[in-house]
């Protein structure tokens, strides 16, 4: 049976673009009317490093989900969408990035955990105390911001007196990043306690526009977030075991199964058609979990088309065309 369609790479002309970014996973299309339309492609990335092959529905997966969360915490903070007009598009209003990201962490777990069992007990200027094990709840989650990296070089931790010494975010902006991030990880971990899940740590990125602070590109999704099972989390954890997560963290374990870890000249393990199903079920198990809804699967067929047909549709409904 032939494989669903991916879609790696994007090339539209839509009217007033004034330039395309392309992502790791996002092509995003600048409009002169302060406007960008954001492509979600089906390419995946892990260690920095784009993988050869694109997941059928990861990137509708993606859209949705931020979109749906985007929709959910509007009530706490302004976000940048006006509009998602096709199962891979969203188009928002065009804000300059603030050059941090703000990592929320609930648990100790992923690099953090890495970090700590190497002997760090502070991550980002935040103390650690002793004695904490792997997925071990913290009191409070913590933040744990990164500086924002060009395209194929890491991010860098980075602790927050760092950040408003270096001017990188005025000490007013930076203390409302904080309380926004803090509002958005409660709010996100009663949607997925809601679904069975433990929202365990995740990355919010904010924006500028007209001197107001936006929430600004995907929420909650799979590719920004870690999950748990909420479900047999506690025994796991007394038990030492590995926790059942939902996250794209089972993509670095498969890499690094396989030799990879991101580093120069090393070779991307081939992703068979197998391995790449698998990927896309991953994807699509998350989205229904995380939001109670049967995943609707668009046809891949004139999928350019289609999205080219839907964005320009929605520009000139939302009158976002000069």
């Amino acid at each position: 049976m032939a494989m669903d369609k991916a879609i790696v790479s994007t090339n539209y002309r839509f009217p007033e673009q004034t330039g395309v970014y392309k992502g790791k996973v996002r092509d995003v299309y600048s409009l002169s009317t302060d406007v960008l339309v954001m492509v979600v492609s089906d390419r995946i990335s892990a260690f920095d490093v784009i993988l050869p092959e694109g997941i059928p529905y990861k990137g509708q997966v993606l859209n949705q989900i931020a979109s749906k969360f985007l929709d959910a915490t509007s009530h706490i903070v302004p976000n940048w969408k006006i509009d998602s007009p096709d199962p891979m598009v969203t188009i928002g209003h065009k804000c300059e990035p603030f050059p941090v990201e703000m990592i929320v962490r609930g648990y100790l777990t992923g690099s953090a955990w890495r970090e700590y069992k190497n002997g760090a007990r502070e991550i980002c200027g935040v103390p650690i105390p002793d004695g904490m094990k792997e997925h071990q709840a913290f009191e409070n989650p913590i933040i744990t911001p990164t500086t924002k990296a060009e395209q194929g070089a890491h991010d860098e931790n980075i602790s927050a007196e760092e950040i408003i010494r270096q001017g990188l975010v005025d000490e007013e902006d930076y203390a409302k990043l904080e309380d926004y991030s803090l509002k958005l990880f409660e709010h996100g971990s009663k949607m997925a306690n809601e679904r069975g899940l433990i929202l365990v740590d995740t990355k919010y990125e904010f924006g500028k526009k007209d001197n107001e602070i936006y929430l600004i590109d995907e929420v909650h999704t799979p590719d920004s977030s870690r999950y748990f099972y909420l479900d047999g989390y506690q025994e796991r954890f007394s038990r030492g075991e590995a926790q059942h997560q939902l996250s794209k963290e089972f993509v670095r374990e498969w890499l690094m199964e396989n030799g990879f870890k991101g580093e120069p000249g090393q070779p991307i393990p081939e992703m068979t058609t197998e391995i790449v199903k698998s990927i896309s079920e991953r994807y699509i198990e998350l989205y229904e979990r995380i939001s109670g809804e049967k995943f609707e699967k668009q046809s891949t067929k004139n999928i350019m088309e289609r999205i080219e047909n839907n964005v320009l549709n929605s520009l000139q409904r939302n009158m976002l065309m000069v």
